[in-house]
């Protein structure tokens, strides 16, 4: 059963700083829930990589001097890397790059790339935080998904990072996988909190059109979960990770105090950071740049000293409804002041009516001039963020 307010968790939200994203675009095999930008052929691996370092040397000047505060290897899957290539990486971003002390460093990681050995040389590179991506510890979903893993890879991996000396880590769930049920999610969620790992990230399957579920949802032989049986699995998310001490801090993000993503909220709240490699994206405060999704392509236009970029510079408009886009996701809510003493929009005098109804049917409350989604409300996220969108 959903309550129907939630006071805020965090009460001061942390400040917005500079991040650094590196996209690995490269998996052993595709899983069939995924879009991103990926290849399965690994023969041009040396290629892509030695173009990032490149590209690196390129754009340091994009963020202005400002302190890298998160560094986020992502893919695809960085743990795909040799040690030798992640070092690499790394040293040129601290080369062209200042870097704030005790920045976070997170490395995405799949379980079955997992090994002592490489844990070891993740630390000793300057990795000082995991992102696991277990999705579920039901071998059989594992399977319908096409992971590359099993359930017994997924908790082993969990127990030698942190025999390993990594107090910092993050486990990917999934929830909604089509012929699982409500006793799967808690068992999933059980195991995982029983790991006791620093931070979850819980996300509802969406189906997406260009995917082998897509495929087989248009073919008619794969049925999505129901939006009610949806509702269930996200309450019972929110409410096992509260009873065990998580935080709440974003829709999909659940964390132990002082242990949310560093990386993710900055751009949650609106922070700089720069994407480096192929469909990475990147944010300097007045536009917004995204890479050719396109491996052999991006390399063709780095090796020539050409930056593959496309850029979008934001309107007013633009920037009013990034920040409700994103920020209603989170504990820290949607400042309505913020929005009119920095655009002059005054967005509760014109969405005044609609305002007025989401609070009147238990989705959102004010603290002050701050909106705050309920957890029912959490459901509808974006369509109440699109209702609130400015026109301009």
């Amino acid at each position: 059963m959903f309550h129907t307010h939630q006071i805020p968790l965090i009460k001061e939200p942390p400040k917005s700083h500079a991040g650094i994203y590196l996209h690995i675009p490269f998996c052993k095999q595709a899983c069939h829930y995924c879009d991103f930008h990926f290849s399965t052929n690994l023969k041009g691996k040396s290629l892509v990589v030695d173009s990032m370092i490149q590209e690196l040397a390129l754009r340091q000047d994009y963020l202005k001097g400002i302190p890298i505060t998160s560094i986020y290897f992502g893919g695809g899957t960085p743990s795909l890397l040799t040690l030798s290539e992640i070092d690499r990486l790394f040293n040129q971003v601290v080369r062209c790059f200042p870097i704030a002390p005790g920045a976070e460093i997170t490395l995405e990681v799949n379980p079955d790339d997992v090994t002592p050995e490489k844990l070891q040389g993740w630390r000793h590179i300057g990795v000082n935080r995991l992102s696991i991506g277990i999705q579920s510890f039901n071998d059989q979903a594992l399977r319908y998904m096409n992971r590359a893993h099993t359930s017994v890879m997924a908790e082993r991996s969990v127990v030698w990072a942190r025999a390993a000396g990594f107090s910092n880590l993050s486990i990917d769930l999934m929830y909604a996988i089509p012929g699982t049920t409500m006793l799967d999610w808690h068992n999933d969620l059980t195991q995982a909190l029983s790991l006791q790992p620093a931070h979850i990230s819980a996300y509802c399957l969406t189906i997406k059109p260009k995917t082998v579920f897509g495929y087989w949802h248009q073919q008619g032989s794969m049925m999505e979960i129901d939006e009610s049986s949806i509702a269930e699995q996200f309450a019972l998310t929110i409410e096992t990770c509260h009873q065990q001490g998580y935080l709440h801090y974003e829709i999909s993000n659940f964390c132990k105090p002082g242990k949310y993503a560093r990386h993710n909220t900055n751009y949650w709240k609106s922070g700089t950071y720069i994407g480096i490699g192929p469909g990475a994206h990147a944010y300097n405060g007045s536009q917004r740049h995204w890479n050719v999704s396109h491996n052999a392509g991006y390399v063709k236009a780095i090796q020539s000293g050409q930056l593959p970029t496309t850029e979008e510079t934001l309107t007013i408009a633009n920037h009013v409804n990034e920040y409700i886009m994103t920020s209603i996701r989170t504990c820290w809510g949607c400042d309505f002041d913020w929005i009119y003493e920095n655009y002059a929009i005054d967005l509760m005098v014109i969405e005044k009516d609609y305002l007025e109804k989401i609070i009147l049917w238990g989705f959102a409350y004010w603290v002050g001039h701050t909106l705050y989604l309920t957890n029912s409300g959490k459901l509808l996220a974006d369509k109440i963020a699109s209702d609130l969108f400015f026109d301009g």
